[in-house]
């Protein structure tokens, strides 16, 4: 295996499927069985979600709403989606934990870093919601905190497209492909991988982004063994 521990990071958008919101139960299914392959080759997974399959406090914050009202909105999405992976992982027969940024201890335990690395170590998938639990803050930039903080290998970024494109390849059949780039060149070319912040505190901590289509079967496990698919950015 090419990581020992990785941070998966899902958009909340993954979740709908083929739906315009919530959650296919056939999406989640797919994903918790590419995961638990992953997990019987011995990788540690960590995972991080979002939420905007239900709510998007950006978009709150647009049509009005309190911005802080809406990320706080947008956080008890990434805690619903949570649990839902979480129910898909243990029907595949994965054990878990869900940690939250926001205490909500009836339903999942607080985050402490080293109760996380522990889990992650002894075989259990953690799954991270409630961001960071501050406003004003994506869950790309939660998914880069986590992994540096349970010192993940790699941040695999898992999206409905295939890797890095030089412009959205949904919307110009001419769109270049990257395979590899520095995290240099993502932002003299202006390329869209996570918001700025997310991506500032990955390229500062060396640590590398995998970008790559999620949808695909089997994907993830080839992303972990080592085989060129998606678009790698590195130092």
């Amino acid at each position: 295996m090419k990581y020992k521990r990785i941070l998966l990071k899902l958009s909340g958008e993954a979740l709908m499927g083929d739906r315009q919101y919530g959650i296919d139960p056939e999406r989640l299914a797919e994903y918790a069985q590419d995961i638990k392959a992953v997990t019987e080759k011995g990788i540690e997974v960590a995972i991080v979600i979002g939420g905007g399959n239900i709510f998007r406090g950006v978009a709150g914050a647009v049509n009005g709403m309190d911005r802080v009202q809406g990320d706080h909105m947008g956080m008890l999405a990434t805690v619903i989606n949570g649990l839902a992976l979480q129910n898909a992982l243990e029907d595949a027969g994965v054990k878990t934990r869900l940690q939250t940024a926001i205490k909500i201890n009836e339903v999942a335990e607080p985050f402490i870093r080293r109760k996380a690395m522990s889990h992650l170590k002894k075989g259990r998938v953690v799954i991270f919601g409630g961001g960071t639990g501050n406003p004003y803050f994506t869950t790309d930039s939660a998914a880069v905190l986590r992994a540096i903080e349970v010192e993940a290998d790699v941040i695999l970024k898992g999206t409905r497209v295939d890797g890095i494109y030089n412009t959205d390849p949904e919307k110009d059949t001419s769109a270049i492909k990257f395979d590899n780039i520095t995290f240099d060149d993502v932002l003299r070319k202006g390329l869209k991988v996570m918001d700025t912040t997310a991506f500032t505190l990955s390229q500062e901590n060396k640590l590398p982004i995998i970008v790559f289509d999620m949808n695909t079967r089997g994907n993830l496990m080839k992303v972990v063994t080592g085989e060129k698919i998606g678009t790698e950015v590195n130092i």
